[in-house]
């Protein structure tokens, strides 16, 4: 049992891609999806999977052109949200799931919205986590995030590349100096020249900056039928207080959480937040 604690890898080609996976747990318990937000990877959950692998088989994969996972070829058509929809439901069916829960973290939630609110896949989803994440979005967060994501600078050393992802993902809260590491290690690659710069393509971000605009998904949202959870950092800029209210009284009418000490997006690594999670993920 003690193996199911630790995390274990693999690939899974879906389409032209190769998907990286972490899961976490056992195989045979209940599926539980955790996915990541815009430029992040699976491996930013690794203090949430611990905690439920002991109850849930927990899956973290890396989005196509970040982490570990291949690159588009054509990244217009593909680094969009119902390519990325079309994916995790081919991976849960090579991995024999019929349904799971959903942690959705920014982008991460528009795939699970997406999923539940589409008749063709709504059974997928049992329970649904939105983190800071809503069916409109402000648009100067956007900006914001464009600011930092369309450039990938690139540094000299892990101790210079650490400091940029504390002052960039400082609105995630709260991180121990091993889950910034961790993080740092697991968000760079090396370029030719030897300096370090991060995981994700490039095209990711151009795609991101071009097409997220007027966003709006409150068809999808109140087309939801499944248990919603709602959560929104208390200094996010991205899930403006007004949108969030508007969100329980429609669709699914989820229960709306606000998780203070954060902005864009909580980290859902601390022993708070995690038990905001427990009860709405065992049904209860």
């Amino acid at each position: 049992m003690t193996t199911m604690l630790f995390p274990r890898s693999s690939y899974l080609s879906i389409g032209d891609h190769e998907i990286h996976l972490t899961t976490w747990g056992d195989p045979a318990a209940p599926a539980l999806v955790l996915w990541h937000g815009l430029s992040r990877n699976g491996r930013d959950f690794d203090t949430l999977a611990r905690h439920f692998a002991d109850r849930y088989q927990v899956l973290c994969p890396d989005t196509i052109g970040r982490g570990l996972s291949s690159w588009s070829a054509a990244p217009d058509d593909e680094y969009t949200i119902p390519a990325y929809c079309g994916h995790a439901v081919a991976l849960l069916d090579q991995l024999g799931i019929a349904q799971c829960r959903w942690v959705g973290t920014s982008m991460g939630g528009l795939i699970g919205m997406a999923l539940a609110g589409t008749p063709a896949t709504a059974e997928r989803i049992e329970r649904l986590v939105l983190n800071d994440v809503a069916p409109r979005i402000n648009q100067s967060a956007i900006e914001r995030i464009k600011a930092y994501v369309t450039i990938v600078p690139e540094f000299a050393s892990m101790a210079d590349f650490e400091t940029f992802l504390r002052t960039v993902y400082a609105p995630f809260g709260h991180l121990t100096d091993a889950e910034w590491r961790l993080m740092a290690e697991t968000s760079m690659r090396r370029r030719d020249s030897g300096r370090i710069s991060s995981h994700y393509d490039p095209a990711v971000m151009r795609v991101f900056a071009e097409q997220f605009q007027d966003f709006d998904m409150w068809a999808v949202f109140d087309a939801i039928t499944c248990p919603v959870l709602a959560l929104r950092g208390a200094q996010s800029d991205l899930v403006e207080p007004q949108v969030a209210e508007e969100m329980t009284q429609r669709g699914p009418k989820p229960r709306l959480v606000t998780i203070p000490g954060c902005g864009h997006a909580p980290a859902l690594n601390t022993a708070e937040q995690i038990a905001v999670l427990e009860g709405f993920l065992a049904g209860i």
